[in-house]
């Protein structure tokens, strides 16, 4: 009998055993330590990100008083000029296209102030920096902003935006006051700025130059390189997989869809990813809007860049070097320039500088002085087979070049430049004082 009692209690014992680790297995919650949500790439800025208004900004503004103009391009007097519409609101926005005669002599009427913008602006994505009223206001793009001033004693301020592209003008209303202190502070003042003249070159283009010699700085600049292994990071969906190879002064970069190529040569880098969509359009805000979104996820806003192009058709956009005192810089391969094709969801070509000019070198800049509009003007009037009706636009800027005594520094010199028939060429001093090559 001991011997079944003592068998009897080992099964309990095995029984209860056996109960308590199923419970316990049934129960049991593992103490996992919590793990930090990472995205899979830490992100990447090579330079600070901005805000809207500074890169889509006016490059010129003109003063229309009578029979004379004045005008200028300086960014600190544009800039307060914009951060004056900035205090305004805007209402009653509405397409006034087909009222208007000529948007040519609309724009250039006695009493207005013209400001202009270097590439067309979406008016959506222009609301981030004027405070436009409505809900509902119509969907358009715009390349002047015109402030009739002279409608003073109207009920309201009439301020227009224009497309000199579209031959489109929309128009809407600013409070008297607005306006009031608008002639008051800028306007009645613009006489102290350079005058200007007209030269019509169709019925829907008049040009307007200045009438005498312009004082520039040619300005040396110590470039700094970027890293290239931080556009790596930036550009490429997971950095890890990338292979990077050395030839001479080009270094590649690839994984199974992309390519990234940087030439030390040239200083220029070119991001490409075939497998982009390419059959597709979008609309200009997008566009534009995700074109500088890009860009600034990344901080490449390394030097004063400003958006001066978009075509919706090719999702192409282009952004321009400016230098601080506001005049356009021009290389002759894109040196001075960042373009970004685009796909439907992704970036298919993106091409800019390696470079920043960090450092000037502000013992070596000169002053000089370049020849009027008459004079720039009549050269291009006397060159065979130059037709007035492909000339778009002139402007004095800058060519990007180097420095012919030390090839490590890049020169800004300044020029004449031109657009004509869709392309920027350059009118060199012994031009004007026979025709260097066209900017391609």
């Amino acid at each position: 009998m001991r011997y079944e009692n003592i068998k009897s209690v080992i099964l309990t014992i095995l029984v209860l055993v056996s109960i308590l680790l199923t419970w316990n297995l049934w129960t049991y919650q593992p103490n996992y330590d919590t793990i930090e949500n990472r995205p899979f790439v830490e992100s990447v800025t090579l330079s600070d990100a901005k805000e809207i208004d500074k890169i889509i900004r006016p490059d010129r503004i003109l003063y229309h008083m009578k029979n004379e103009h004045y005008g200028t391009n300086n960014t600190q007097k544009l800039d307060a000029v914009i951060k004056e519409l900035t205090k305004w609101t805007f209402f009653d926005v509405k397409n006034y296209t087909e009222k208007v005669e000529n948007i040519d002599d609309l724009i250039h009427l006695t009493g207005n102030a013209e400001i202009i913008f270097p590439g067309e602006v979406p008016i959506e994505l222009y609301r981030r920096v004027l405070n436009i009223e409505g809900k509902k206001v119509p969907s358009f793009n715009f390349n002047r902003i015109i402030i009739s001033v002279d409608n003073s004693g109207g009920e309201n301020g009439i301020v227009y935006f224009v497309s000199t592209e579209n031959q489109e003008v929309y128009i809407s209303h600013i409070s008297p006051a607005n306006l009031s202190e608008f002639n008051r502070d800028f306007y009645k003042k613009a006489y102290q700025l350079p005058r200007y003249f007209a030269y019509k070159l169709s019925e829907e283009t008049t040009l307007f130059l200045p009438e005498s010699e312009t004082e520039m700085l040619i300005y040396k600049f110590l470039p700094v390189t970027l890293n290239s292994e931080e556009f790596k990071e930036a550009l490429f969906r997971d950095p890890s997989f990338v292979q990077k190879n050395t030839t001479g002064q080009i270094e590649e970069f690839t994984n199974d869809s992309s390519k990234m190529t940087v030439d030390s040569d040239s200083n220029i880098l070119s991001y490409v990813n075939p497998t982009a969509d390419d059959d597709y359009v979008e609309d200009s805000y997008e566009l534009v809007k995700r074109s500088i979104d890009f860009v600034n996820e990344h901080g490449g806003w390394t030097d004063s860049y400003r958006y001066v192009y978009k075509n919706e058709y090719s999702a192409i956009t282009t952004f321009r070097l400016y230098t601080d005192d506001g005049y356009p810089v021009f290389h002759d391969h894109g040196l001075s320039e960042i373009t970004e094709v685009w796909g439907r969801n992704e970036i298919s070509q993106y091409k800019r500088p390696n470079i920043a000019l960090e450092l000037p070198l502000t013992t070596e800049m000169q002053t000089v002085k370049r020849p009027s509009g008459h004079k720039a003007l009549e050269f291009l009037k006397n060159q065979r087979n130059f037709k007035s009706e492909l000339l778009e636009d002139m402007v004095l800027g800058y060519r990007m070049d180097r420095d012919s005594k030390d090839n490590r520094l890049i020169v800004l010199e300044p020029a004449w430049f031109y657009r004509y028939d869709g392309t920027w060429r350059q009118i060199t001093m012994e031009d004007l004082g026979g025709l260097k090559h066209g900017l391609e």
